[in-house]
């Protein structure tokens, strides 16, 4: 089974420190309209140095290099991290991983031409692995935004970054996949010290085999044109580089997110209220109804929130979502993509599936109110969850080999254990990553995951290792 890692050089959980910006009017900046011309595949002019027919990366490259940067930063003065950037305004914006400059108490940018200036952090979303930090700088080179929605499985890519602390480096592949969830923001006790309330990771990378290696967190992946497709922020590898597989932040959703830590300091999220099986868990899940997997065009609800925009607009557990906003729908991290691309207020179209017919309805997003309302929300996630749990007795631990763990004392019909066909008995180990001992434990570890997925790792009665997936709602 392959491992998932980030692929910064930091792997040190310290207390968190930050540091804001401080913002003037010439710091605002806009990015450039999403609909661009975009060509999947630029081949070389028959005059060039290049064979006719054959991809020229030598022209993306030149554009591309001088604006990726080196980043270093410091925590507590005790442990150094390294990863890369991307410059993206003429003064000083610079966008890289949440995991880069997490905890950093300081953060230090050189850039290809050799010039180093300290950094500030203007904000940082643990939920897309993404931050903006700013130089006091003018006249930058910068890396365009390209249209992520645009790019196609099998057209090639270039991965710009500062591997190993290495001189800017560049390699070529292809994208292999997109939409891909892997579970590493939930999974990576770095991605976030405090519990994030209203949590809405989101995982829907574009997946290439250009070489990434640890130090290319938050470097650039382009298209042939030299426009930004992705930020890179994780490898698959059973060792910890480079074996194949590669994931980057698609810049569509870069580009907003990024907005709102320029404008705001913080994301402003548009919430739907509704939940449906992790990408990971779906077959298990359609099985356990008695549907067949394939025979599902879209996002199935297995949920809708209480007083929210899905339930306002008439939406169902049940329904099959197909499309957003004309666009139909192939994943459903593709779908908490596009719903993460959106602020509250705004409107999105959704055309869905029941009975057997289909309709078109216009859903204007609410804000997270989760913050605050902890007791609400965490009654309502077991009410999902449909089970009851206690603490290992020694017995237990000794007989499994444990040193933590609780173990599962009921399940109860619909929810999602049952659905699942976890049993009474089944002990579970960890909680996206953490450790579970006892029901504080669980409750954090709940909350930490509000609205995001949820990776449950178990030891069956029989002694068998199993891991269960499902999804919280977007």
């Amino acid at each position: 089974m392959n491992r998932f890692f980030l692929i910064g050089s930091l792997f040190l959980q310290i207390a968190g420190v930050s540091c804001s910006a401080k913002k003037t009017p010439a710091d605002n900046f806009t990015m450039d309209t999403i609909p661009v011309r975009y060509s999947p595949l630029t081949l070389a002019p028959e005059n060039s140095n290049t064979a006719a027919g054959v991809v020229d990366f030598v022209a993306a490259s030149k554009q591309v290099t001088p604006a990726v940067v080196h980043i270093k930063t410091i925590i507590n003065g005790i442990a150094m991290g390294s990863g890369s950037g991307v410059i993206i305004t003429e003064n000083g914006y610079i966008a890289t991983n949440n995991h880069v400059v997490e905890d950093a108490a300081e953060i230090q940018v050189i850039l290809p031409d050799k010039r180093v200036f300290a950094a500030t952090l203007t904000g940082r979303d643990p939920n897309t692995d993404l931050a903006l930090i700013k130089i006091n700088a003018t006249g930058l080179p910068l890396v365009k935004f390209g249209n992520s929605d645009l790019v196609e499985v099998g057209q090639w890519v270039l991965a710009v970054g500062y591997p190993f602390s290495l001189n800017t480096t560049v390699t070529a592949g292809i994208v292999s996949a997109k939409a891909r969830s892997i579970g590493i923001i939930q999974q990576s006790g770095s991605m976030s010290a405090v519990p994030q309330h209203g949590n809405t990771a989101v995982e829907s990378f574009i997946q290439t085999d250009a070489a990434i290696n640890p130090g290319n967190s938050g470097g650039a992946l382009v298209n042939i044109n030299g426009e930004l497709i992705g930020i890179n922020s994780a490898i698959a590898s059973q060792t910890g580089s480079y074996a194949g597989y590669a994931f980057a932040i698609p810049a569509n959703l870069c580009r907003k997110i990024l907005e709102d830590l320029q404008r705001y300091g913080a994301v402003k999220r548009g919430v739907l209220g509704v939940s449906f099986p992790s990408p990971s868990a779906e077959d298990q899940f359609f099985q356990q109804k008695g549907l067949v997997p394939g025979s599902i065009r879209g996002v199935y609800i297995t949920g809708v929130s209480e007083g929210g925009a899905a339930a306002a607009a008439g939406l169902k557990e049940g329904d099959v979502i197909q499309s957003i906003d004309g666009v139909q729908l192939s994943s459903s991290s593709e779908f908490s993509e596009r719903i993460a691309r959106r602020r509250p207020g705004e409107t999105t179209q959704l055309t869905y599936l029941r009975d057997g017919k289909t309709a078109t309805i216009s859903v204007v997003l609410k804000a997270d109110e989760s913050a605050g309302k902890n007791e609400a929300s965490l009654g309502e996630i077991y009410n999902r969850l449909g089970a009851s749990f206690e603490p290992l007795t020694n017995a237990l631990k000794q007989r499994y080999n444990l040193n933590q763990g609780v173990v599962v004392t009921e399940v109860r019909r619909g929810g999602f254990f049952a659905q699942a066909g976890i049993p009474v008995g089944t002990i579970i180990a960890f909680i996206n990553g953490k450790a579970v001992n006892n029901s504080k434990d669980i409750d954090a570890a709940l909350l930490s995951a509000q609205r995001g997925n949820v990776q449950i790792f178990a030891i069956a009665p029989d002694g068998s290792k199993v891991s269960f997936n499902f999804s919280l709602g977007t």
